[in-house]
């Protein structure tokens, strides 16, 4: 197994760090480039994805009751999923407190959540890594979401509780 330049270094200088932060975003966002994960791409999936979630029967009263600018909130969605694919680093806020202040969440939300995103995904399919690529990821943030609602209301016990969503 290869090793990275920076394990033979366990004292790595601060631009030491930042060369290897850098080098490492630039091969996460080749990566996804390669398989057609661009910026255009995620651009086109935020915004189909979102126009299915504003006109979703279950989805769509949640998200109106607390988004009152969707150009700002599509932005936002667009700098997340680039960060989350492409390891870019230009989103800052934190989705969980966001999601945990919102009462009444389940399973059922974030099941279906995955279900609409699946779908776009398969629209726009060009790529099945690709498709793997971007389900996993909202996928493992749906669980994380879940898990972290059901921790605080079930404490520990519901440390699992995203293992029956779905899977693209």
């Amino acid at each position: 197994m290869s090793r990275h330049p920076h394990h033979d270094n366990p004292n790595p200088t601060a631009a030491e760090v930042r060369a290897h932060a850098a080098a490492t975003r630039a091969r996460k966002r080749a990566e996804a480039e390669a398989i057609g994960v661009d910026a255009a791409f995620i651009s086109t999936f935020v915004d189909r994805f979102y126009g299915r979630i504003r006109d979703d029967a279950l989805l769509g009263p949640i998200f109106a009751e607390r988004i009152g600018d969707w150009n700002a909130h599509l932005a936002r969605m667009k700098a997340f999923w680039r960060s989350i694919l492409h390891n870019s680093g230009e989103f800052s806020g934190d989705p969980m407190a966001k999601h945990l202040a919102i009462s009444g969440l389940e399973e059922r939300h974030f099941g279906h959540w995955l279900e609409l995103f699946y779908a776009t995904l398969r629209e726009l399919e060009h790529d099945g890594e690709a498709t793997r690529l971007v389900g996993g990821r909202a996928r493992m943030i749906a669980d994380s979401l879940l898990t972290g609602i059901a921790m605080r209301d079930e404490g520990l016990a519901a440390s699992r509780a995203g293992d029956k969503l779905p899977h693209v």
